[in-house]
């Protein structure tokens, strides 16, 4: 059952977020500030570089004030400031670590609650770290203690972020409408299979593009802008292809999309081609067949983390071997992308997500979290 959050007190928060690469940890910042937001609490976003943020939500969210990453300057005006409290709960995502002036300023008065959000996988270790305490040992916060708080898959993590309004969103969703008034190089036809394709660099990319050329109904990749465009520009020229594609194939840039945009592109698409944390969790809820490309990370750590993806959410073995190929943990050409093969996976995306809708999304979860520990 849903916990009730309606009778808890309305907070202030302060969630803090260092950019690191992609925009992958803002974009996850910011859906769970907008989602708090339009909860009823305020929330200050601190942010070593916003500038995402003017496409990724250019209209930014009533209740949500950014502020730049203060330096010590900043946190000493603070200070003096009689009008400036600490938030109700200090919330640092993905090890980011706050700013010392900043954890004196909260040793000040009466204790925030501190949660260090991390990132999300299916791994053992989430459930038995989800929660756990953490007491600072030294520096200026000493004494306090801090909070790990893990987003996961199943009822005894932090779930996944998931507002309330999505149902009725997507329910209300008008897919033709919202494909005609792309801004693509040519108006998409009614028999093209829809593809979005959100990506690093993967080395099976050539492989992708030659099986879509050759497919028995025509195709159109849609392309997201950065890496992905790069990736496929790479590709085609390496293939001596045209940049728009040939064959059965089109390829069309996207622009950069708004995140509720990129929620409609998942929705909208036949398969759908996602990376890092953010992506794939707006694909699943989409329920349409994906394929993760997962962050790499030099230690390969990220073959464990595919793996318990797999396993979690019962994946079937031909999206494993295509995620193998995908991902960079085999070799050889991709499985086919036949129609049957997609008809199995859109029955287990359809499936997952139903799966994953009956449990408590991670800011109801945080909430309650939260609460306990005031």
């Amino acid at each position: 059952m849903k916990p009730d959050t309606s009778s808890l007190p309305v907070l202030h928060w302060d969630i803090f977020c260092r950019v690191i690469d992609n925009h992958g940890d803002l974009g996850v910042c910011w859906r769970l500030c907008a989602d708090l937001a339009q909860r009823g609490h305020s929330v200050r976003l601190w942010v070593d570089d916003a500038s995402a943020l003017a496409w990724m939500a250019p209209n930014g969210c009533t209740g949500v004030h950014v502020l730049a990453w203060p330096n010590a300057a900043a946190l000493q005006a603070l200070a003096q400031d009689a009008k400036f409290q600490i938030g109700d709960v200090v919330l640092e995502a993905f090890g980011c670590e706050l700013p010392e002036a900043f954890q004196a300023l909260m040793a000040q008065g009466t204790s925030p609650v501190w949660i260090n959000l991390e990132y999300l996988s299916a791994e053992s270790y989430v459930a038995r770290s989800h929660g756990l305490a953490s007491p600072v040992m030294s520096g200026p916060a000493r004494g306090m203690t801090k909070w790990f708080f893990f987003p996961g898959f199943t009822p005894d993590t932090g779930g996944l972020l998931r507002e309330p309004n999505l149902a009725a969103r997507q329910a209300a969703f008008n897919r033709t409408e919202w494909l005609n008034a792309l801004p693509l190089d040519t108006p998409i036809a009614s028999n093209e299979h829809l593809i979005s394709l959100f990506c690093y660099e993967p080395a099976a990319l050539p492989s992708l593009l030659n099986q879509l050329n050759q497919t028995d109904e025509p195709t159109r990749l849609l392309v997201a802008q950065g890496r992905p465009s790069a990736a496929v520009a790479a590709a085609t020229q390496a293939l001596n292809l045209p940049a728009t594609g040939t064959g059965q194939l089109h390829i069309s840039q996207l622009p950069y999309f708004s995140q509720t945009d990129f929620d409609h592109l998942l929705w909208a698409c036949d398969l759908n081609f996602v990376r890092g944390e953010d992506s794939l969790v707006r694909a699943l809820w989409a329920g349409q067949p994906l394929v993760w490309h997962i962050y790499p990370q030099d230690d390969l750590a990220h073959h464990d983390k595919l793996h318990a993806f797999e396993a979690a959410l019962d994946m079937p073995l031909l999206l494993r071997k295509f995620h193998a190929i995908w991902n960079g943990l085999e070799t050889g050409p991709l499985p086919t992308l036949s129609r049957a093969a997609l008809e199995d996976w859109r029955d287990w995306s359809s499936q997952t997500q139903h799966r994953l809708k009956s449990q408590t999304d991670l800011t109801t979860t945080l909430l309650g979290f939260v609460a306990q520990k005031r």
